[in-house]
Parts: structure tokens; sequence; C-alpha cells
């Protein structure tokens, strides 16, 4: 039996493991345990999914007995594989962390032990949404996800996160009713919703019919990814949350919306009949991201601006529609989830050890915390594109596609591209340089924690210095340093990344492997676009 077969499993092993957790909310210890068995679980077989998808190719896995296009479809590929297990690994070093945070907080019965189950319907949510064959699957995977996000910004229900909890539901309920709307609209037009019989359907339209439906997939999608001008939401939304909800939600929430848009994109709306647009967005996303993060104090919001920014290369990759575009758009979304975890996961970090993530109040904690500072540089420079970092090889795989592409916006997009790059490298330099390198009396506002020190001296009437000093669990930095190992790793093994990336981006710009892997070999496939810039 093909392991394929077994897809499925990575979304009932969590739903499974939520159902479990909720059963043992009285009892934490076993709670614990079976989150991160489970979890475990999930990822060790995605990894196999991942062999599979490799020395295979695409797969598809009908659900019920229904045959395509009527039931239910997963489809595991070159592409939602990696996806899978990138973000497997990523939620399990989250979990680890959350439940050494509770450890050591000693609220190990309180009532956030809801945290359990619902971060594992999360993680259900994610992987529904990478293995879906059809559009309302897809729909459905996004509402999981989305519903669990909402128990998890809220918890504590501090008046920060209720507010910034209802900014963000009522922009997913927007996104979610666009997306509704455009699958009503697309199933009134062909009769179906399933992917690989959408992309026969859709050729069959009318160009007008046809750009309709794409605007609202893309705008539907790009609220979701956080595209600009459609991003407006995500900085004051993720920094008020808790450490590991905020980490996961910026590594993996808006992945996702960027894996809608390439797969409907490469596989429905094939061609370049909106690319010019794209581009544009991209570049606006890169540079508008990257200016609102150097204007931050507080490095929370900074990594949510560069964020945003970074969604930009993203699409840079996926509108020019290349196997040299393409596939460095896929390795840089692997790249930037396992990055952008690590840094909020390191920011936490830095807010227990220094009393605050605002930079304003911070000094001295290269000092203080060597393995900390290592363990903000080291992921900092990853994601400023430092060489030989993956983040730089990622980068340059996107200019090098941009220069072969050679259109002045490209050229544009390049440009923009390298100066993104080095804006965000002056950002990460301003943290380090305030918050791990100068003293911490030179602090505009210091801490009393970073004050605790022998070196310090506070003088003055009154004055107190506080010398409870605030070691940091091994539970919350391993899993830290887990994957800021997992970054390096990316870097190691950059060519059999590029590798799989390039074979992943030829199939989805040929569709004839989606399609006749859900539909059967004998399918006619429409006529597929050029696949211009190989590596």
């Amino acid at each position: 039996m093909n392991i394929a077969s077994f897809a499925p499993l990575a979304v009932v092993l969590p739903i499974l493991g939520a159902a479990l957790t909720f059963l043992l909310i009285r009892h934490s210890r076993a709670q614990r345990a079976v989150s991160i068995s489970l979890l475990s679980l999930t990822l060790a077989l995605e990894c196999l999914l991942l062999a599979s998808a490799w020395n295979s190719g695409a797969a598809a896995v009908t659900i019920g007995g229904w045959l395509p296009p009527f039931g239910i479809v997963m489809v595991v590929d070159q592409f939602s594989s990696p996806m899978l297990v990138v973000s497997s690994a990523v939620s399990l070093a989250v979990l680890v962390y959350a439940t050494g945070q509770g450890m050591a907080d000693g609220d190990e019965d309180a009532p956030v032990s809801i945290f359990h189950p619902t971060y594992l319907i999360l993680v259900a949510g994610v992987s529904n949404a990478f293995l879906s064959g059809d559009l309302f699957n897809l729909y459905v995977g996004f509402e999981i996800l989305l519903t669990a996000s909402y128990v998890l910004m809220t918890l504590g229900g501090t008046g920060p996160r209720i507010r910034a909890g209802v900014t963000y539901v009522v922009v997913s309920v927007v996104s979610s009713v666009l997306f509704l709307i455009a699958i009503a609209m697309v199933y009134g037009a062909t009769g179906t919703v399933n992917m690989a019989d959408l992309a026969i359907k859709l050729g069959e339209l009318d160009q007008g019919t046809k750009t309709l439906l794409h605007v609202m997939l893309l705008v539907a999608f790009g609220i979701k990814a956080a595209v600009f001008p459609l991003s407006f939401w995500l900085p004051d939304s993720y920094p008020t949350a808790p450490a590991p909800v905020t980490a996961v939600f910026a590594g993996l929430l808006t992945k996702v919306g960027v894996y809608a848009m390439v797969r409907t994109e490469t596989l429905l709306f094939p061609g370049d009949t909106l690319n010019t647009p794209l581009m544009v967005v991209a570049l606006l996303t890169m540079v508008v991201g990257i200016l609102g993060a150097l204007a931050q104090s507080d490095i929370k919001r900074l990594l949510s601006f560069t964020l945003v920014s970074h969604i930009g290369y993203m699409v840079f990759g996926l509108a020019m529609s290349s196997v040299a575009g393409l596939a460095a758009a896929v390795f840089y979304v692997a790249h930037h989830i396992t990055i952008q975890t690590s840094l909020f996961l390191v920011t936490g970090l830095i807010e227990r050890r220094g009393g605050s993530s605002s930079v304003d109040r911070l000094g001295g904690l290269a000092k203080l915390s060597p393995m900390l500072a290592l363990l903000f540089f080291i992921p900092g420079m990853n994601l400023a594109g430092i060489p030989p970092f993956s983040g730089f090889l990622g980068k340059v795989g996107l200019m090098q596609a941009g220069i072969e592409l050679g259109t002045p916006l490209a050229y544009a997009l390049v440009t923009g591209g390298v100066v993104t790059s080095l804006l965000t490298l002056l950002a990460i330099a301003r943290v380090w340089n305030r918050a791990f390198w100068r003293r911490p009396t030179d602090a505009e506002h210091p801490d009393p924690v970073l004050l605790a020190t022998p070196a310090a001296r506070v003088s003055g009437p009154g004055a107190k210095v506080n010398n409870t000093v605030t070691l940091l669990p091994r539970t919350m930095v391993g899993p830290t340093a887990g994957l800021v190992v997992l970054g390096v790793a990316l870097t190691v093994f950059a060519g059999p990344l590029f590798g799989l990336s390039d074979r992943a981006a030829r199939d989805m710009l040929d569709r004839a492997p989606y399609i006749q892997a859900v539909l059967g070999d004998g399918t006619a496939v429409p006529g597929t676009t050029a696949m211009g810039g190989g590596r």
C-alpha cells in the first residue's frame, strides 16, 4: 500500500489528540504527554509522506469511497508534503516551549489548559488546508484553524488581547465570506469545486467570468496572507497574544494563505493574466512592511512588520510564473516559517529574561545571557539574508529569477528585494545594538531586572535594585535552540531542498502530475504554461 494512503491521519491524529486532551483537562501532566506524543507521531507520518512524494511524485487519496470530482480528495505532492513537515516541526517546538513556559510559571492547573486541545485543532486545520484537493475543503481547513486561533489569541482575557482578537475576528470573517462567495460563484459557473477538475473546466469559461473568479480568490487569500494593502490588521493583532501563540501565528497562518495563492495561481489560473498586479503588490508589501518595522521600538511589533515585508518575496516568486521563481518561493516559504517562528520564541525569552520586549528598556543582554544572544543573532542574520544562511540563498534564487525574466518591473522588484534585505539587516542590527550590546544603564527606561547585576550601580534617594533574576527554563530554551538549528539545517541541506523545490515548481507549472493523480492517468490536460527560467 502506498504510504500516501495514510495522508488523512495528518488531520485525524491532531483531532484525536484534541479530544483526548480535552477529556484530560484536569490532568495537566497527562494532557502534555498526549499532545506532545500525538504531534510527534503526526510529524513522523508526514516525514514518510514527504519521502513518498520525493520518490513517487503526486498521489491522491479519496475519502469515504466517493470518487473525484464528487468526493473529498487529499493530495500529497512535492509542495504540500514539505509544507506539512515544516509546519508540524515548528508546531511541535512551539508546543514544547509553551508547555515549558506553563510549568515554569506554575500555572499547570489554570483554566488555560484549554490551550492544548485548541492548539491541536489549529494544527489539524493547517494540515487539512495543505492537503486539500478541493476549494470547499480548503475553506473548511481555514475555518478550523481560524476558529482555534480566535481562542488562542484571547487566552488570558486581557483588554489588549480582546481588542486585538476583535480586529482579527472581523478581518478573518470578511476574508472567509469573500472566499465562500467565490466558491459559490465557481461552483455556479463550473459545477465543481474539485481543484483538478476546475483546472480543466475553468479554461472553458469566458475571460471576464474567469478574471472575476480569479480576483475574488486572490483578495480572499491576500487578506489571509497579509499582503499590502490587506495587511493592516496583522501588526496590531499578533504582538498582544502570548509568546508561543504569536510565534505559531507568525510562522504558519500567513503561510497557509500564501500556499493557497500559489496552489490556485498555478493550478487554476495558469499564465500571466494578473502577474503585473501581483508584482506591484509584492513590491509594496516588501517596502511598506520594512519601513514600518524600522519605526518600531517593540521587538514583537518590529517582527510583525518584517513578517508582512517578507511575504512580498514569496509573492514575487509566484508572480514570475517561472520554474526558477516558483522554486525559490517554495524554498523561501519553508525558510521563513522556521526563522520567523524562531525569532518570536526568542523574543519571548528576551521578555522573560529582560523584563520587556521594548528595546527602550533593554540593554546588556549579551553579557547577561550569552546563550540568548546567540539564539537571537543566528535567526536574525538569517532573516536579514546574510551569507551563507538560507535567507540569503532563497533571496539569491529570487533575484536570479527576476534578472532572467528581464522586465522593467522585475528589475524594480530585484532592487526592492535588495533594499528590503538591507533594511531588514538595519532593523535587526538596531535591536542587537540596543538590547544586547549596550550597557543596561544606557537604556532610556531600564527594567530593574537588567540592573540587578553586580556591575550595575543605581544611585539616588530611594533607588532600589531587584536582586531576583529570572533564569530561562531549559524547557523553553531547548525547543527554541532546536528551531534555530533547523534554520541552520536549511542552509546545510539547501542543495537537496532546492532540488525538491525545483521539482515541485515544475510539476505545479506543468499541472499534469496533479490533475492526473486526482482524476486518473488517462485525463487530458489542457495546455500548460511556458516554464521559462529553469534552474
